[in-house]
């Protein structure tokens, strides 16, 4: 088995269609993503079906919880403890009603408005363990990996991380202000979005890699983009076209 670590998507369908296809992928390999799934971008509806074809798992990004806080089925533990039950019926829905983080927009046609809040509903937390994710094997290097939308705090795993850090983090408080992979010094492998980039943010100590950043700004015109830690390798397609601007 193999598992493929997808960046951010944002919407992007036909990228993730054209990626899916370039990993040509195995009955037992799995697509996992770090989140932020459908807004920005032209077609929310399109990945929701390709994700859920694939049942692939994904974290919670900061805008899938905006969504979710505004409805009223978010998690507020780390450890997901106090996971709402699933919640069906929802009265009409508006357009607003499915901002992301900061009113971002997730253009949603009306009769399937509902269909995606359901969908958010089956997310895997704040992060993902390698153990979490059916067959998935260590890195190649024979180390544990696990998955984040956003980042860890100093010095801590994700389950000694805070929500805000896991869905929102970028940068470090203090001097020089770093991004916080530039500080990180554990011993799992993390691979994690949110932050784009036109390459990979790859950051290693003493020829070891100790955090990937998937997100390569597909919905800016940039690629979207997947990386295997089993094999050690990435995967990208090349967007059509800027859906916004940066």
């Amino acid at each position: 088995m193999t598992t493929w670590v997808v960046g951010d998507i944002h919407g992007c369908s036909d990228e993730l269609a054209r990626l899916v296809e370039h990993l040509h992928l195995a009955p037992d390999d799995r697509v996992v993503s770090c989140g932020d799934l459908f807004h920005r971008g032209p077609d929310p509806v399109g990945v929701m079906r390709i994700l859920r074809e694939l049942r692939a798992p994904f974290v919670l990004g900061n805008h899938e919880l905006a969504v979710l806080r505004r409805i009223g089925v978010a998690p507020h533990s780390v450890a997901c403890e106090d996971r709402p039950p699933l919640r069906t019926r929802f009265p009409t829905l508006d357009e607003e009603d499915l901002d992301g983080d900061g009113h971002t927009i997730c253009r949603v046609e009306p009769e399937h408005r509902a269909e995606i809040l359901e969908f958010l509903q089956g997310h895997s937390g704040f992060f993902l363990r390698r153990t979490d994710i059916e067959g998935a094997a260590r890195t190649r290097d024979d180390r544990e990996w696990s998955v984040v939308h956003a980042g860890v705090a100093p010095d801590c795993s994700p389950e000694e991380s805070s929500v805000r850090e896991l869905t929102s983090l970028r940068r470090l408080s203090g001097r020089g202000n770093p991004w916080w992979y530039e500080v990180y010094n554990g011993t799992e492998l993390v691979l994690f979005g949110h932050t784009p980039s036109s390459l990979p943010r790859v950051h290693s100590v003493r020829g070891r890699t100790l955090a990937i950043g998937l997100d390569t700004g597909c919905v800016y015109g940039g690629k979207l983009t997947a990386y295997s830690p089993e094999l050690d390798e990435f995967r990208a397609v090349s967007a059509q076209r800027a859906y916004v601007r940066a």
